[in-house]
């Protein structure tokens, strides 16, 4: 009988799923069904899923989702929205992020393209990925504020290195000289390195008007556009769609 000292002990070597599981199984007898190797397959793999799920969550937290509770499978495939299911299944499996290719999806607003991209997201912290989700409006204030703070470059490097990086709202409104030259800064060193998701309103030839220096505007458009997947969701709002659905339960 292994005593609580004992299990202690194995917590306290950080094996804290395989103490558990070990603990159940002695309360229940179930241990003496199992040959040795049995038990301790069983024993290293429910510690194997613990600490993955426990990375999965971490990375789902770093990633900063205003919706982590997006996921794939609940994703509304309606008629209406035009939204491809095998593409999406296609995306989730995450080999654009291996290759280092991008993800645009465009659709005016309350269309869920937020859902969508964060549930991607959700996708590659589930294959280990790290990520972070942020809105485009919002990537600039945190710089912008990272310089008056003095701590610029390591911002800067945190939206440089991550693997995926998901800008929400892309170009939806003026983003100042400073700020195009942030957005650039933080492409360039992502090429053939890390991936986008972007979402926007706008189709990539008008995120160009946005941007008043031609060569600014070619170099960070150009690094986008050959290797982006596009997403065009049909104007559904599904902001009102979900809204009925709740109100007719």
């Amino acid at each position: 009988m292994i005593s609580e000292e004992q299990i202690q002990k194995l917590i306290s070597f950080r094996v804290r799923a395989f103490a558990e599981r070990l603990q159940e199984l002695c309360a229940d007898d179930g241990i003496s069904d199992l040959s040795l190797e049995e038990l301790f397959e069983e024993l290293i793999e429910t510690e194997e899923i613990a600490r993955t799920n426990r990375k999965i969550a971490k990375l789902n937290r770093l990633a900063k989702f205003s919706m982590p509770e997006a996921c794939m499978e609940d994703i509304i495939y309606l008629p209406e929205r035009k939204l491809d299911k095998d593409c999406m299944k296609r995306l989730s499996a995450g080999r654009y992020i291996e290759e280092c290719d991008h993800v645009a999806v465009i659709s005016k607003t309350g269309c869920g393209k937020s859902y969508v991209i964060q549930a991607l997201g959700n996708a590659a912290c589930r294959q280990g990925h790290s990520v972070r989700y942020i809105r485009h409006a919002d990537l600039c204030r945190e710089l912008n504020t990272a310089r008056v703070n003095g701590d610029y470059y390591d911002v800067l490097d945190s939206f440089r290195k991550v693997r995926l990086l998901i800008l929400d709202d892309f170009f939806a409104e003026a983003t100042s000289d400073t700020n195009i030259t942030d957005i650039f800064e933080i492409i360039q060193a992502r090429e053939d390195k890390g991936s986008l998701i972007l979402a926007s309103q706008a189709e990539p030839e008008q995120w160009h008007l946005q941007i008043k220096v031609k060569i600014k505007a070619d170099a960070i458009i150009d690094r986008i556009v050959h290797r982006c997947k596009y997403i065009d969701l049909e104007d559904f709002n599904m902001r009102k769609y979900l809204a009925k659905q709740r109100r007719g339960r």
